[in-house]
């Protein structure tokens, strides 16, 4: 599987919806572990490259792709 082109500053609209609501997530840092912050409530979470992948539905164009 070739992995995704995710870089910082990016917004991902994720499967699923964080527990605040909000679907979309801003990278800050992408390596071997993915750093992203909820666009919604500011929670930031670390996850393993390829769990994060697994998780992103799609990169998002713009900001309001994933509002409730």
């Amino acid at each position: 599987m070739v992995p995704m082109k995710l870089q910082a500053e990016m917004t991902v609209l994720m499967k699923k919806k964080h527990p605040c609501g909000a679907s979309l997530f801003r990278i800050i840092r992408a390596g071997s572990d993915v750093r992203a912050v909820c666009t919604g409530c500011g929670r930031d979470v670390t996850l393993p490259r390829d769990k994060f992948e697994k998780c992103v539905k799609r990169i998002a164009e713009d900001g309001n792709d994933g509002k409730a």
